[in-house]
């Protein structure tokens, strides 16, 4: 008997279950994905040193990937349509693997951000499908069930991984934190095989002579990301002339981009972007938080290894212990919100996670050299307490209220805003940093640690829980409202 390849031979073969298996094939992918794109922090000073860089060029390594990462997740509804699940989700593994490989063998600086960029392309695109599989595979009062458990699984990649990275990095130096993503990669390829339908979303068959990608848009939008990303970058290390040059190429990007995808729309042609998605309030609303959260989430995990390694003086290993007890509470917080999000308003559940991010940051301000361990692990889990709490009702408050045809297109947006918004809260985080070193009179190539420089940190973090105090104000806007005028509202 051969092995069933299409979606409605494999629910005939595992029935019920089917669906669970799905989620979890691709949650081992996801898990890949996110810990390449969290793990390599506590390894940027020792990789620093190894190469020499300065604290901006060691940033890229972070950016890179987040830069790739962003725009590559517009691609995903188009690849899906194209080829179907199993061989998109199959292209991007085999990436990953070969970006792993390629980074831990790296004997140059190029070489190592051009494997970081091949892990953003490949995290880009797997990333949104998960949510498609729960809006399309689970009833509404099992999504936030689905999203729940998903979410659980994919946030312990990132709580163990640091805490194994960090150990690796002490004992086998930087390369081997590349290598930590092969044995995800290996075990996400047996399940695509087993369990990834080759159908498109719906569950029917890829479309080979379909529409054509979309490659003016996708250029104009990676234009305008590394143009506002080195901008940013620009406006502190830079002259005014060339950040006023760069922010004025993103802004001229993205009217461009939007002009493009509305004539793409109304000529009946597939764009890369569907604007009529924030024609819905919820979405709209939605993708502000969004990206305001994405700002604050990735900022902070590029900031807070830095301020525990260089701002405290912890060695690398001991961060990743202080941050796995926040992981696993996190993991619990995301299981159980998500039973929450099948009976409560997605949109109290979002605030509340947002208040808990904003105060874990502000109390960051009573750390100080001689605090005791344990107040910066309870300031950490009041933090993740606050992202479980977002984590599996965005997507869910965001996508519900979308026609079923712009599930996919929607999942790959606010996904990309996310990214964008981290993209942007990396640099941010780094550049703020620095800003404030200076002022201060400090700077991270000084070896010892000061009450200036971890001034310096706090100022940082406040930055962050005032983003998160913004996002409040649009999370409160992603209360449901009546189909009829949810469209347009």
């Amino acid at each position: 008997m051969s092995r069933p390849s299409t979606l409605d031979e494999m629910q005939a073969r595992y029935g019920a279950r089917y669906r669970w298996l799905l989620l979890l094939s691709v949650m081992i992918g996801t898990m890949a994905s996110i810990m390449s794109s969290t793990i390599v922090n506590v390894a940027i000073p020792d990789m620093s040193q190894h190469f020499t860089l300065g604290q901006e060029r060691a940033q890229w390594v972070t950016s890179g990937f987040m830069v790739a990462m962003t725009v590559s997740m517009l691609t995903t509804p188009w690849l899906l349509a194209r080829y179907g699940y199993r061989r998109t989700y199959v292209g991007t593994m085999l990436l990953l693997l070969a970006g792993g490989i390629v980074g831990g063998f790296a004997n140059s600086f190029a070489l190592v951000l051009g494997a970081r960029v091949a892990e953003g392309l490949a995290a880009g695109v797997v990333q949104p499908i998960p949510a498609i599989i729960i809006m399309r595979a689970f009833a509404p009062h099992e999504q936030g069930r689905a999203s729940g458990i998903f979410g659980m699984g994919v946030v312990l990649a990132p709580a163990i991984g640091p805490s194994l990275g960090g150990v690796l990095v002490d004992l086998f130096g930087w390369r081997s934190i590349f290598f930590m993503v092969i044995p995800f990669c290996l075990a996400s390829l047996w399940m695509a095989y087993r369990y990834v339908p080759v159908t498109a979303p719906g569950g029917v068959a890829p479309n080979r002579k379909g529409a054509t990608l979309d490659w003016r848009g996708l250029l104009l939008g990676g234009a305008g990301t590394l143009c506002l990303l080195n901008g940013m970058v620009a406006l502190h290390g830079g002259s005014a002339l060339q950040a006023a040059l760069l922010l004025g190429g993103a802004a001229l990007a993205l009217v461009a981009f939007l002009a493009w995808q509305r004539r793409l729309a109304a000529t009946g042609r597939e764009p890369l972007m569907n604007l009529a998605l924030f024609g819905y309030r919820t979405f709209a609303m939605g993708s502000i938080v969004a990206f305001i959260y994405g700002t604050a989430l990735f900022g902070s995990t590029y900031l807070l290894p830095v301020y525990m390694q260089l701002g405290l003086g912890l060695s690398a290993s001991y961060v990743g212990t202080i941050l796995l007890p926040a992981g696993f509470v996190l993991a619990v917080t995301i299981a159980l919100v998500g039973r929450l999000a099948d009976r409560h308003p997605t949109y109290w559940l979002v605030s509340i996670g947002l208040a808990l991010l904003a105060l874990s940051f502000a109390l960051m301000l009573t750390v100080t050299l001689t605090s005791a361990i344990w107040v910066l692990v309870l300031w950490a889990i009041l933090g993740r307490i606050g992202l479980g709490f977002i984590l599996p009702s965005l997507n869910l408050g965001s996508l519900r209220a979308l026609d079923h045809s712009l599930i996919s297109q929607g999942s790959s947006a606010i996904n990309f805003v996310r990214m964008l918004g981290g993209a942007i809260g990396v640099s941010l985080c780094g550049i703020v940093l620095e800003w404030r070193l200076a002022a201060h009179g400090d700077a991270l190539t000084q070896a010892a640690t000061s009450p200036a420089r971890l001034a310096a940190f706090n100022e940082s973090f406040m930055m962050l829980a005032a983003l998160c105090a913004l996002a409040l104000v649009a999370a409160w806007r992603l209360r449901e409202v009546p189909a009829a005028s949810s469209k347009g509202s």
